[in-house]
């Protein structure tokens, strides 16, 4: 659900006016689920790179779930570990310290999720957070995948936010290059050690919890 409501800028904050967030990665625990949709972690791992692969190709929206269809079978999957990942979709865990940041950040900044993902299917995991969200934005929304600049665009657009103005919060480091073009400074929550994909900008931060992205987004604008 969006809420239009502005929040509060008291003297002396120095929080950006908005925070953007992936959310799949960055707030959700989605690689917990693939994996046992796949029956291990190597299998969701393999299954999940074959998905990013065809995302990052495409560039243009092809529907999220006929990806996923498609990833699986292209690694050899069957066809029930697509409907098991959407069978346990409304159970995704969330991070440790994601529910406090949003609670912390909400009356200082504007909030909205940037999602690879069908407009039914980010809607439904963004209620996992329980926050009034300014936007939810998803691919199918956008039109393209990230990091095609153009989601996270729209999300600054709906929010009436320069991108100077915001902060990213990235659970994938191929945000990187969608948040460069755009000029978003990102901190990344790379709560699963994944390598920097090669020729990605350097995050601000780059953290294995969310721990210190308060402090960040506290002194953004000093």
């Amino acid at each position: 659900m969006q809420n239009t409501s502005s929040p509060s800028f008291a003297a002396g904050d120095r929080y950006p006016r908005a925070v953007l967030f992936d959310l799949l990665t960055a707030l959700l625990d989605s690689w917990s689920v693939w994996n046992a949709a796949a029956g291990s972690e190597p299998a969701g791992r393999t299954w999940r790179a074959e998905y990013l692969r065809l995302t990052y190709g495409c560039g243009a929206y092809v529907p999220y779930e006929e990806l996923v269809r498609q990833a699986a079978a292209n690694v050899g999957l069957p066809a029930s570990a697509p409907q098991a990942l959407e069978d346990q979709w409304d159970g995704l865990p969330v991070w440790s310290g994601a529910r406090e940041l949003l609670q912390a950040l909400k009356p200082h900044c504007k909030l909205a999720v940037v999602t690879n993902c069908s407009r039914d299917l980010g809607e439904r995991a963004a209620q996992r957070l329980g926050i009034a969200w300014d936007a939810v934005i998803t691919s199918e929304e956008a039109g393209f995948y990230k990091p095609d600049p153009r989601p996270y665009q729209l999300a600054l657009q709906r929010l009436e936010v320069n991108a100077a103005d915001a902060a990213f919060v990235a659970g994938s480091g191929y945000d990187m290059f969608g948040t460069a073009s755009v000029g978003l400074r990102t901190y990344w929550h790379n709560r699963v050690g994944l390598a920097r994909p090669q020729g990605a900008p350097l995050a601000d931060i780059e953290s294995p919890t969310l721990e210190s992205a308060l402090p960040w987004l506290r002194t953004f604008q000093a």
